[in-house]
């Protein structure tokens, strides 16, 4: 599990999230929700540690993450896997020597077992046969599966995905959606999702936080999302022309 106790962060005195409290489960989905500029990103990076928010905590399975001394931020960094908005592979690698690059840096793992683990990644997100490729040679869909491939190497505990869905077209994005969904609980992972995308949200939302003004206004579930009685969530949730249709059956 992943608690953040009252997490608040400014940049030259203006707000961009206040006093965010919650827990994110482990084996499930969890998605941090909102329009762009409503704080989503700056909580993510909060919370794995890219910034230091100003005051609040953040919790994995009980060790405190935000004031751990060195060592210990590095044993749960070693925890932790990332998928960045538009994968972020290292264009002058082969796709190969991305997926590896955790493994060379947080292991010391023999290249013939760090051969098995990549290749093991790398087939169950579908992807075979293109250890050689470069990322310019794959599509953009494929790029997402190795950024999943590349999170998931070495074996983390927690999973975090910023707008994995960013340019990719809807039936790519269900793709990706469904491979996030079932490598979180088929590895039993703490997942935690920003997106803005509502096909996502209905599709694998388990547990769902939606930030409005840098703040928390609802949690709950894909369930209960559609009727929750928050109007700036209702006004987020079916400005999506997708949502639209479900409103007027409602």
């Amino acid at each position: 599990m992943l608690k953040i106790n009252h997490i608040s962060k400014s940049f030259a005195g203006r707000i961009v999230i206040e006093d965010i409290s919650g827990e994110f489960k482990k084996g499930h989905t969890n998605l941090i929700i909102g329009s762009s500029g409503t704080g989503k990103s700056v909580l993510l990076k909060c919370i794995v540690g890219l910034i230091n928010p100003d005051t609040g905590s953040v919790f994995y399975d009980l060790r405190n993450f935000t004031d751990a001394d060195k060592e210990m931020k590095a044993e749960i960094r070693r925890e932790i896997g990332m998928l960045f908005q538009g994968g972020a592979l290292f264009d002058s690698k082969s796709v190969e020597a991305n997926v590896m690059f955790p493994l060379d840096v947080l292991t010391k793992m023999p290249m013939d077992e760090k051969l098995d683990r990549v290749n093991f990644c790398l087939q169950r997100v579908g992807l075979e046969n293109v250890n050689k490729k470069m990322p310019s040679e794959i599509s953009g869909g494929m790029k997402k599966r190795v950024g999943i491939a590349r999170a998931i190497v070495n074996n983390p505990n927690y999973l975090f995905c910023d707008e994995p869905n960013s340019g990719l077209d809807p039936q790519t994005s269900i793709l990706i959606d469904d491979l996030i969904g079932e490598i979180t609980h088929e590895f039993d992972i703490t997942t935690i999702v920003v997106t803005h995308d509502m096909n996502s949200v209905m599709g694998i939302g388990e547990q769902i936080m939606f930030l409005f003004k840098g703040r928390k206004l609802w949690e709950g579930s894909s369930n209960d999302i559609t009727h929750s009685g928050v109007s700036e969530l209702d006004d987020f949730v079916f400005s999506n022309k997708v949502m639209q249709g479900l409103k007027k059956q409602q």
